[in-house]
């Protein structure tokens, strides 16, 4: 199944069910800020958008308030997303990592840590 592309309040939704776990819309909505706390048919139609992308599913039902889960990883949402923002730039990682670095963004530590992510992925690439 290809993964939905989500938008950003859909994934502050997303957050909020990875992060609580399966949750009512109402308990989505109080997850939010009550300074910018959206409406609850806001929220509702929203958590309805994701459910008709796949992204969330119904698991039960208490009363009247459907609880919802994430049905997307937090993982496999992150890979699309940085999937979609590099096909941005045909693919190219340089520019985006120029920017990362000069921004302050990409320390030494990230680049010991992308090495070591590196030599990781190539020792299974040659168990492969």
């Amino acid at each position: 199944m290809a993964l939905p592309r989500l938008s950003k309040l859909e994934l502050i939704i997303m957050e909020a069910l990875w992060t609580k776990g399966p949750s009512s819309v109402r308990e989505i909505q109080e997850t939010f800020p009550a300074r910018n706390r959206l409406t609850y048919s806001t929220v509702q139609t929203m958590v309805y958008r994701l459910e008709a992308k796949k992204a969330v599913r119904r698991v039960k039902k208490i009363s009247n308030a459907f609880i919802f889960e994430a049905a997307v990883s937090r993982e496999a949402a992150e890979r699309k997303l940085i999937d979609d923002f590099l096909g941005l730039f045909g693919g190219r990682t340089r520019p985006i990592i120029a920017h990362l670095i000069e921004s302050g963004s990409f320390t030494r530590e990230h680049i010991r840590e992308a090495e070591k992510i590196l030599g990781e992925h190539q020792e299974k690439e040659g168990m492969k």
